[in-house]
């Protein structure tokens, strides 16, 4: 009775957290993705196929999905494409990118702009022709806005012409090539119509048939990029013409009947916005792919270590390796940081969905990509190095996991450029309101064991480093803007960052208030609290220097720390349990399992009993 109801306890208190992980409703919004990536088409392949092979594998699977779907909605909500990118993210990141640039940049923006009621989707709906997006060129990547690929109204023949000027309008990097299937692809090019340009708009564009590229358009692979293997292209037009339907048009631009262009948006650069809306689902999506393949590595890591045994103190005795301080210490760190990552990407998906686009929630879906996507890679690394050389070996999936996790920093806009962006915003939203502004109030008195006063440190941390940035900025005279942005970038930087981690325990403290007493609010409160001071530890000069800890607290931190490590680490395998990982998908990778040694084994090796060998020079 007592066995059963400690399995029922920890049964709850493993659905509670995966609840905090993945939402209430995790079965319904997440269910369909668990199971999909169950089945044998979505299991790892033998190792040792070309890159060709591993290219069209990737597309193979995309059908598969596709027509998994059995008759509902594709995946073109944030929130759906959301959980695509957190379950596919960690199994096949080849196809999570084909995936999210088909459902989500191409079919979504087709969706936005009007495209069932002009065009017939049927094809990109049934797969039998791939979607993809040409927007950046070799020349231009986060200034999307200056490309120079030009689209010129055809009077005659009420179309448009496409065209490459020269190398650096080349689109960089779209999956363009004939593998896969038949494609078309939506164009980002300036609108010139009479010889007067009126912006970036989208266009679609047929690329290619099964087999080749139609007349006019070039299609050249680059070089191998690190990580998944997909068909990264240069694209290029040669006078390639399209008819009027082509133009993704609406309330920020459209050409009339009389061919005419009209617009309700009178800057360019808002209507070239308009056009690529969908941008910022794909930042949500890179922040869900970053969460997934990071609770992957650390669920790896952590099982890794408790079956991987090593000599123990008195050197007969065999002990997990994960036993030692310095093994679970910086696994515990990493699942303080997982669940603060996946809290934050669902703050900032719930505000996307109930706010839509808006300056606020816009740049909160940026701060959080960035910010996200950064720690999963100082998580997939830790998680690397823990797991030592078998991490890797390719087939073990943790060396997958990093080259992917580079993609998903500079997809969707490179990081430093969007928190720059973003730095840059909140600097000058608001004027200070005299020394000592900060967001929220002071934070007063307080304990190292109170989550509240954790959190208003951060918060006043923030400010911090904004003030600096504005005081940084007033010491460089007027005239020179540049100069200025370059005096204050830096602190202002390290603000964005302090906020990113003050909306994370902002959502750790909702999490915990709402979960009931007992062991899961237990666990989640010792790693919200494990996460705050790693942050506040690591900016403990600039807190005493402010007068907001004391020379003792500062002094008491690495204590604290150790505490809440000792708490969290005998329970860092039902903390991965939560993540809810299907077991088929861990088998997949050899170090994940107990019997890891086995994939090893050689079948003619001398200890194997049913081994029929000649002896050797020795033996004779």
């Amino acid at each position: 009775m007592t066995a059963a109801t400690d399995h029922t306890s920890a049964e709850r208190t493993r659905d509670l957290l995966t609840g905090v992980l993945l939402g209430d409703d995790f079965r319904r919004e997440h269910g369909f993705w668990q199971r999909l990536i169950r089945t044998e088409p979505f299991r790892r392949p033998e190792r040792g196929s070309t890159e060709e092979e591993r290219r069209a594998l990737a597309y193979e699977r995309l059908r598969h999905l596709n027509d998994s779907l059995e008759g509902d909605a594709p995946p073109t909500g944030p929130r759906a494409l959301a959980a695509l990118h957190e379950w596919l993210g960690p199994v096949d990141p080849a196809l999570t990118t084909v995936a999210g640039i088909h459902y989500n940049l191409f079919l979504g923006s087709l969706l936005d702009h009007g495209g069932e009621h002009r065009r017939d989707l049927t094809d990109f709906l049934r797969l039998r022709r791939v979607g993809t997006f040409l927007c950046t060129e070799v020349a231009h990547g986060n200034d999307a806005v200056a490309v120079e690929t030009t689209a010129e109204y055809d009077r005659e023949r009420d179309g448009f012409v496409l065209s490459t000027p020269h190398a650096g309008a080349q689109k960089f990097m779209p999956n363009t090539s004939p593998c896969g299937g038949p494609k078309s692809g939506l164009v980002a090019a300036r609108l010139l119509v009479d010889g007067r340009e009126h912006g970036v708009f989208l266009f679609l564009v047929p690329l290619t048939d099964e087999a080749r590229t139609l007349p006019g358009v070039r299609v050249r692979l680059l070089p191998t990029r690190t990580g998944s293997p997909v068909d990264h292209c240069l694209t290029s037009f040669d006078r390639v013409f399209v008819d009027r339907t082509a133009l993704l048009d609406g309330e920020h631009g459209r050409i009339g009947e009389d061919g005419e262009f009209s617009s309700a948006v009178a800057n360019r650069r808002r209507r070239f916005l308009a056009s690529i809306g969908r941008v910022t689902s794909g930042k949500i999506s890179m922040t869900a792919c970053a969460v997934g393949c990071a609770r992957a590595a650390l669920a790896v890591a952590v099982r890794y270590g408790g079956h991987r045994l090593i000599s123990g103190p008195r050197g007969s005795d065999r002990v997990p390796v994960i036993a030692h301080r310095s093994h679970h210490g910086p696994l515990a760190s990493a699942m303080a940081t997982v669940f603060a990552m996946s809290l934050l990407h669902r703050r900032a998906l719930d505000r996307w969905e109930a706010e839509g686009p808006g300056e606020e929630a816009e740049r909160l879906v940026a701060v959080v990509k960035g910010w996200v996507t950064w720690e999963a890679r100082s998580v997939i690394v830790e998680c690397r190095e823990r797991c030592g050389a078998q991490a890797l070996l390719e087939h073990n999936g943790l060396s997958e996991l990093l080259t992917g996790i580079e993609g998903a920093i500079t997809a969707e806009g490179d990081n430093l450029a969007i928190h720059a962006k973003a730095a840059a915003e909140m600097l000058f939203a608001t004027a200070p309101a005299g020394p000592g502004h900060l967001p929220g109030p002071l934070p007063g008195p307080g304990a190292l064991d109170d989550p509240g006063f954790l959190g208003r440190l951060l918060a006043r941390l923030e400010g911090l480093w904004f003030d600096r940035a504005r005081e940084r900025m007033r010491l460089v005279p007027h005239g020179d803007p540049l100069a200025r942005w370059n005096a204050a970038s830096g602190p202002a930087l390290r603000g964005v960052e302090a906020h990113a981690q003050r909306q994370a325990a902002e959502a750790y403290a909702r999490a915990v208030a709402a979960l009931p007493e007992g062991p899961a609010r237990e666990r989640l409160g010792a790693l919200q609290r494990l996460f705050a001071l790693e942050r506040i530890a690591r900016a403990g000069g600039d807190l005493l220097a402010a007068g907001l800890l004391t020379a003792d607290q500062v002094d008491g931190l690495p204590d604290r720390l150790e505490e809440l490590t000792a708490e969290i680490a005998p329970h860092l395998p039902e903390l991965a349990e939560s993540f809810a990982l299907p077991p088929e998908v861990l088998a997949d990778w050899p170090i994940a399992r107990p019997d890891y040694v086995d994939v090893y084994d050689d079948p003619e090796a001398p200890w194997r009993p049913d081994t029929d060998r000649a002896p050797s020079s020795e033996e004779r």
